[in-house]
């Protein structure tokens, strides 16, 4: 909902001042460096090695393992990693354990070459992709539970902006163009040399995990009660807080402990979702979190690919796409968040698919222009708004609809739903782009209408947005239209 009072561009700005901001902004570049490693970095090493566009394309299903991490959210959300856990506490101990382990990928990344071993290398970037999407469900969490429930409406585009910003930042105008400037025409050095130096900058960003500050631990009620019950092991308690019914009573008595605990925790953070929302409601959203951001993921996966064939200089693609891109999309966040909040999550989501789709066929015309700097700055600028203005509202329109109980969870269990669209159907752009004979006009176009389905969807589910809030208590707060 929109605070009850409308707030002035100026207030709305002063927002920024809170501290916590800079440690979203840190674990949003956190987030998005990963994609680097198993994305640009490794797409044009492929490239440089002879691989096909198809290949390139399939080696991007690496990044499926977003699209199901959801299936060990729970863990992350309830386990206590021995020692981690009194040091850094809840969140950061699994964001610091997930990021050892990039390190470690990233090193072994560097030893192999695409052209000898692609397995060892599709496996390196696999585990990158593992331990980040793991690292992403305590990142996300961390970004909702730093906030309370009352500060949610004027915290969470603003937090969506920051982190989307962050991202960016790991992604595109510092990660993504020190990466490949490092393996450009001027700096030359060869790509396994590349993930060495990545991997130092990834043991920095360890060290600024450890600085901030971690969100106080909030449980409901009722999720309070199955922590102890799980420790108690007391069937008909458990019964008293509506976990189960009676019919399941007596069976509980016999059932190891340990398939309670999976019960409760594993199912629990689901079941909640779908009682909350109503299945109509739930159904909507998945579906809504598949289509909407498909096409523009489609293009993503090939964009570095058509700028190389299309004529432009590694050195050119580092600068242009990458720094000035992600300079470009880290502001334009802020006017997204600005824009969110004073006229509502769903309206921005709406403008921003319309304009997303618009965006794509601008790269047409490049593919019929060719390599022009100036063509290639007004695409940027035009496709990096658009970008950024709807990340900030799918990100808070995912952020509305999570449990503060199963924050990570539920979170994982959304944001793995849209992931599927951007990696494992996405994979198969480089096939579309082949089986188009390398027309690459085409192709954009057809990625831009591909924005049509998601839009009908969230116009549908703008009509459901109004009943799913006048069923919710006071403290749980829903997008308005």
């Amino acid at each position: 909902m929109l605070p009850a009072q409308v707030k002035t561009f100026r207030e709305s700005l002063l927002t920024l001042r809170d501290r916590r901001f800079v440690a979203i902004f840190l674990l949003g570049f956190s987030s998005g460096f990963p994609w680097v490693l198993h994305g640009s970095v490794l797409t044009l090493w492929m490239q440089s090695s002879g691989l096909s566009r198809s290949a390139i394309g399939y080696i991007g299903a690496v990044a499926t393992v977003y699209a199901i991490n959801w299936l060990w959210a729970p863990f992350v959300d309830k386990i206590r990693l021995p020692l981690l856990y009194r040091l850094f506490g809840q969140r950061r101990s699994w964001i610091l354990l997930t990021q050892s382990f990039i390190v470690l990928s990233i090193l072994l990344l560097s030893t192999g070459d695409p052209r000898q071993n692609l397995m060892l290398v599709s496996l390196c970037a696999l585990s990158v992709a593992v331990f980040s999407a793991t690292q992403d469900i305590a990142v996300d969490a961390y970004r909702i539970n730093i906030f309370t429930r009352q500060e949610m409406d004027d915290k969470m585009p603003f937090a969506a902006a920051v982190t989307t910003t962050g991202w960016w930042a790991g992604y595109g105008f510092i990660g993504g163009a020190l990466a490949l400037g490092l393996g450009g025409e001027t700096i030359g050095l060869a790509w396994p040399d590349v993930y060495r130096v990545l991997a130092l900058l990834y043991i920095g960003l360890m060290v600024c995990v450890m600085l901030v500050r971690e969100p106080a631990e909030e449980q409901s009620v009722t999720a309070a009660r199955q922590d102890t019950l799980l420790a108690a092991d007391d069937p008909q308690a458990l019964r008293a807080t509506g976990v189960v019914d009676g019919a399941h009573t007596e069976q509980l008595r016999a059932w190891p402990k340990v398939k309670l605990w999976f019960s409760t925790l594993l199912v629990g953070p689901f079941r909640e979702f779908f009682q909350r929302c109503g299945w109509k409601l739930a159904i909507s959203i998945f579906a809504l979190l598949i289509l909407f951001r498909l096409g523009d993921a489609m293009l993503g996966r090939m964009s570095l690919v058509f700028y190389v064939e299309i004529g432009f200089s590694r050195d050119e693609i580092a600068f242009y796409t990458k720094f000035f891109g992600g300079l470009m999309t880290a502001f334009f966040c802020l006017a997204g968040a600005l824009i969110n909040t004073r006229f509502g999550v769903l309206k921005g989501l709406f403008v921003g698919g319309i304009a997303m789709g618009a965006a794509n066929c601008m790269f047409a015309i490049i593919a019929i222009v060719g390599p022009s700097v100036p063509l290639l700055l007004v695409t940027l600028v035009i496709d990096n708004f658009t970008a950024a203005f709807a990340t900030v509202a799918f990100i808070s329109f995912i952020s509305y609809f999570t449990s503060r109980t199963y924050t990570g969870t539920q979170y994982a269990l959304m944001s793995s739903v849209s992931n599927f669209g951007r990696t494992t159907l996405a994979a198969s752009s480089g096939f579309l782009v082949d089986s188009l004979g390398g027309n690459w006009a085409l192709f954009f176009v057809l990625t831009g209408a591909m924005v049509i389905p998601g839009l009908l969807m969230l116009w549908y589910i703008g009509k459901q947005v109004t009943e799913y809030r006048d069923r919710q208590p006071e403290n749980h707060e829903a997008p308005t239209r």
